[in-house]
């Protein structure tokens, strides 16, 4: 059994999503980040860095349980724990590595960039908004000329695009007019349509959250509440 201590947020669908599609038996834990529950100890236990996602699996490497941290380490080992959505073929299997870097490395934190100083900072800076929303439009563009002769980012349907998915949702958010990279879009709509994951998106969907952030929430997030020493 895997449990998964998550939230409804971009890092947490990728691994609803992995679990749905490896039909692996699962129970989610939903990880409050705007009460601060990510920094129970509880919870710091098992994710040192008080970030969603974690696992624990208790049926781990040698039949021991093992807890992970960080979305893409969870990817990995659900996909060797498996067998699936990471080619056993060396060529194959560093593409998929790559753009999974690729995603921790440049969509996570430049799309979140961008989605704060665009939607939640407190004061609008133009330079950090003209900044991240254009990387995020050259990211778009990296992707869009690779998936042109290319159905899926790493060739066929892999971790690497359950990774980037989850980020490419609502790209006018961060000023990105997506229909100019139809590349993007066509692998966008093939994976949304995939019932896996609309399963792992509705994950605890009913706990989105809407509307304007309090100031509660703002604090906790990026006030001295998250950089508080532990």
């Amino acid at each position: 059994m895997i449990d998964a201590y998550s939230w409804p947020t971009p890092n947490g669908h990728k691994i609803h999503i992995m679990l749905e599609e490896t039909g692996l038996p699962y129970k989610v834990h939903g990880i409050d980040i705007g009460t601060g529950a990510q920094f129970e100890p509880a919870f710091l236990k098992i994710s040192p860095n008080n970030k969603i996602p974690a696992i624990v699996d208790s049926d781990g490497p040698g039949g021991k349980p093992i807890s992970i941290f960080e979305s893409g380490a969870i990817l990995i080992y659900l996909a060797e724990k498996t067998g699936k959505f990471m080619p056993k073929e060396a060529r194959a299997r560093y593409q998929v590595l790559e753009w999974l870097m690729f995603q921790m490395g440049s969509i996570g934190p430049m799309f979140g960039q961008a989605n704060h100083f665009r939607a939640y900072a407190p004061e609008k800076i133009p330079y950090a908004i003209d900044r991240y929303t254009n990387e995020a439009k050259r990211l778009y563009g990296v992707m869009d000329r690779r998936l042109k002769d290319h159905d899926y980012i790493a060739g066929d349907y892999s971790i690497a695009d359950m990774a980037i998915f989850p980020w490419m949702r609502y790209g006018d958010r961060r000023g990105v007019d997506v229909s100019e990279f139809p590349n993007v879009v066509r692998w966008f709509e093939a994976i949304n349509a995939r019932p896996t994951v609309v399963r792992g998106l509705d994950v605890l969907n009913a706990n989105s959250r809407s509307g304007p952030m309090s100031e509660k929430e703002r604090e906790i997030l990026f006030g001295a509440t998250q950089y508080k020493k532990r």
